[in-house]
């Protein structure tokens, strides 16, 4: 039995009727007639709920909700800055000594760290550098001081299990441990790892690069992070005199040492620095080299003038400390 008759669509002579398009094909009555008043009243009543005050008990309910989203983001960041050394082979230790700091510093430089680091929202970008104790990178030392001038860094100092023992004071190179602040209150992780490896090795984004190797390169690196610009004449410049102390003045035998340190003595006759009138790279690298090597003593009076104006400058404490 059907529903409801519909009248042809033809005519006699099997013409479309004209009365009909170009709208539809054919009209069918409305079967909801009736039905439109009934909903009146259903949609007062809905109006009327909405405009009735908020339940508190739902209210109480969005709060707990609030507070539940807040503790899920920050074990996700939490999680975020494990699984970065999980997933590194580089940080696969079981002899583990923490000593973490918190260094609280405003934010004086206009560099931007997601234009050089890349933008990673939800995690914090953790810069992880593996270092031999046996001849611990001192430059990057400094450069981790003079970060702490610029931003609000979680610094961690970790001990993977090929080594046997590290001396306290590297242990501590970062400060003693202070009260931390959730991870997502920072602007940049640090995270020194003493390792048996032959270089400096650093990592800063585990799924997307391969690891910086060299004290040098990594300092450089560090550097660049101040958001200091230079032309093409000066980059030049710095980068010559870090390899030159990496190579040469720390590597080199002692005919090299003593010709680096007489063309440092001509340069620092003309500049207070390196390489300019300011602090750089060079400076800071040089100056480390002169200490691992034990040349400084025999440093010719120019080169004896600027290293006490290197060690005037707080960045260099944290490092004067650990060769006594």
């Amino acid at each position: 039995m059907p529903m409801y008759k519909v009248r042809p669509v033809h005519g006699a002579r099997g013409a479309v009727l004209a009365e009909q398009l170009p709208t539809c094909m054919y009209r069918l009555p409305n079967v909801h007639r009736g039905a439109a008043p009934a909903a009146a009243p259903t949609q007062l009543t809905f109006l009327s709920l909405i405009q009735e005050e908020v339940d508190p008990s739902l209210q109480a309910l969005e709060s707990r909700q609030e507070e539940i989203l807040k503790r899920l983001y920050e074990l996700k960041s939490a999680v975020d800055g494990l699984s970065k050394m999980i997933h590194t082979p580089d940080a696969d230790f079981d002899v583990t000594n923490i000593i973490q700091t918190d260094q609280h510093a405003p934010l004086t430089t206009n560099a931007d760290l997601d234009l050089m680091l890349g933008k990673d929202y939800g995690a914090l970008k953790d810069i992880v550098i593996n270092a031999n104790p046996s001849l611990p990178p001192l430059s990057l030392l400094v450069l981790h001081s003079l970060l702490c001038e610029r931003y609000k860094i979680l610094s961690a100092v970790h001990t993977h299990s090929s080594v046997k023992s590290v001396p306290e004071n590297l242990l501590k190179c970062f400060g003693e441990q202070t009260k931390q602040e959730p991870r997502q209150e920072y602007q940049l992780g640090f995270t020194l790892i003493w390792k048996d490896v032959l270089k400096p090795q650093m990592r800063f984004s585990i799924q997307t690069m391969c690891p910086v190797e060299g004290e040098g390169n990594i300092a450089r690196f560090l550097f660049s992070l101040l958001g200091q610009k230079y032309n093409a004449v000066t980059s030049t410049l710095i980068d010559s005199w870090v390899d030159t102390a990496i190579f040469q003045l720390k590597e080199g035998s002692s005919k090299e040492k003593g010709a680096v340190l007489r063309s440092m003595n001509a340069a620092l006759g003309k500049t207070s620095w390196l390489v300019g009138n300011e602090l750089t790279v060079a400076d800071i690298v040089a100056w480390c080299a002169l200490q691992q090597t034990g040349s400084a003593s025999a440093a010719p009076a120019n080169v004896q003038k600027w290293m006490k104006a290197c060690e005037n400058l707080a960045p260099f404490t944290s490092v004067i400390k650990l060769l006594k």
